[in-house]
């Protein structure tokens, strides 16, 4: 879920006309939690194959993905690693939040309130090994690179922003600002409309652009300062002073300069201070990596998702023609002068 910001954080809405050419490294498990949570059958249940896989997450790729490319965005999917451990805490929590999402599931169910049982599936929402090897292949297959992270998938992700190596990360959460990427892209993965929880109808869903530098300044903060405000508030690696939200924390981290300087100090929730500013000032991160966008493999997307796992076959023909239709190579010639 990351840090909590979002109140006083100053977002642009964008076009997707202006993300043409630009290469975008997109937060992987941020954008199949997304995939898994929205395309659903009308009770909840994931969509799947005559096996029960699960195949939200094949959908999803090929769909927003085609979607980007038709537009000229060159997506680069960034994973994650294994866990620090001081993010064990949150995901842990997390478990225990689905498994009561669960449980409340079951019973919409058996009361046959299905608006209350889609809402409650989309927070069970998990992603298994084998749907991040059937991710990535069908990522190889549609000539789209990815990388695995060394831990945070969007730590990885703002260093190559950073690098200029890529113009945006895009994710849901604004943690990529605590790890310096210079653009966030918020919306970019998620369908045009969006189903508002606990109600029938849809809502129009807007990509968002949030300008580091642009932000910082307006609030009076460094970076350094920005860190230590989120770890007053809670992030997934501290737990966060209790009462404590964006808005407070700023005030505190205004006139004060550091945590060290404020009532705060020493108080339960920041014992791991340095160790968690570290996490965000000094992520790790690899150069181990190659970005390159390729003609997708259509016979091998056809035998993926139509042999495998079912699909229509029209349906899929469809896409994959749509997809050897692009000029990724023209796209890629075009960013080299972005």
């Amino acid at each position: 879920m990351g840090v909590d910001i979002s109140g006083i954080i100053e977002k642009a809405e964008i076009d997707i006309g202006q993300l043409s050419g630009k290469r975008i490294a997109i937060d992987a498990y941020n954008a199949l939690y997304q995939f898994v949570s929205a395309i659903r059958q009308a009770d909840g249940r994931p969509l799947s194959d005559a096996d029960g896989r699960p195949t939200s997450h094949l959908i999803g790729i090929l769909h927003r993905n085609l979607r980007l490319l038709q537009a000229g965005v060159l997506p680069v999917y960034v994973f994650d690693g294994a866990p620090n451990r001081l993010k064990f805490g949150t995901l842990e929590k997390r478990r225990e939040a689905k498994n009561r999402a669960e449980s409340r599931y079951r019973e919409a169910i058996e009361k046959k309130d299905m608006e209350r049982a889609y809402s409650l599936a989309m927070q069970t929402t998990r992603l298994t090994d084998e749907m991040i090897a059937e991710s990535t292949r069908m990522l190889s297959l549609m000539g789209i690179p990815y990388l695995m992270a060394p831990e945070d998938g969007e730590a990885q992700a703002s260093h190559m922003a950073r690098e200029g190596e890529v113009w945006a990360t895009a994710s849901q959460d604004f943690d990529t600002m605590l790890f310096g990427s210079p653009r966030t892209v918020r919306n970019l993965t998620l369908s045009s409309r969006r189903r508002t929880p606990g109600k029938s109808g849809f809502s129009q869903v807007r990509l968002e652009l949030v300008d580091l530098e642009y932000n910082l300044k307006r609030l009076g903060l460094s970076r350094e300062q920005m860190v230590d405000m989120a770890i007053l508030i809670g992030t997934d690696f501290n737990e966060g002073i209790m009462g404590i939200g964006p808005k407070k924390a700023l005030k505190i981290i205004l006139g004060s300069s550091r945590i060290e300087d404020t009532a705060y100090a020493g108080a339960p929730g920041l014992e791991q201070l340095d160790t968690v500013r570290r996490i965000f000032l000094e992520p790790a991160y690899t150069e181990n990596y190659s970005l390159e966008w390729k003609r997708p493999d259509a016979d091998g997307i056809l035998d993926f998702l139509c042999t495998e796992h079912e699909f229509d076959r029209q349906n899929v023909a469809q896409a994959v023609d749509s997809l050897r239709a692009i000029d990724t190579d023209s796209q890629q010639s075009l960013d080299r002068w972005m």
